[in-house]
């Protein structure tokens, strides 16, 4: 199954947003999204550490159920939070002609650091 950034970015938007219990498994519904789509992303987003999630799955369905954001999830949340950011974050990533969590993150934090000088912040 691939893996889309689109869907990662709504997933960890929809966990930031929750309110309730984090230690509670939540039931997150995307439109246009399959529960079987959901649950493959979630697992990956727990194996990447930025959230932790739980296997539900038995031998008829894939589930795997997120709880919360891990620290890394926060920090990557803060970086693709805007959409004119993750806009960009996503075109540097097709040009790269490449995907992966790793590279989203590290380019939405070049991208905020671009957006940063433009208002005189420079950083390290």
């Amino acid at each position: 199954m691939k893996l889309d950034k689109d869907l990662v970015r709504e997933i960890l938007l929809a966990l930031e947003a929750d309110e309730g219990d984090p230690r509670e498994l939540k039931n997150i519904e995307v439109p246009g999204w399959t529960d079987e789509q959901i649950a493959y992303t979630v697992c990956i987003l727990a194996e990447g550490g930025l959230i932790e999630a739980t296997d539900l799955s038995d031998m008829c369905n894939w589930d795997w159920r997120a709880q919360r954001l891990t620290y890394a999830g926060h920090e990557y949340v803060d970086t693709i939070r805007d959409g004119e950011v993750w806009r960009k974050t996503k075109e540097v990533a097709g040009k790269a002609g490449a995907f992966s969590l790793q590279l989203l993150l590290e380019s939405g934090k070049a991208i905020v650091k671009q957006e940063l000088v433009k208002y005189g912040v420079h950083l390290p």
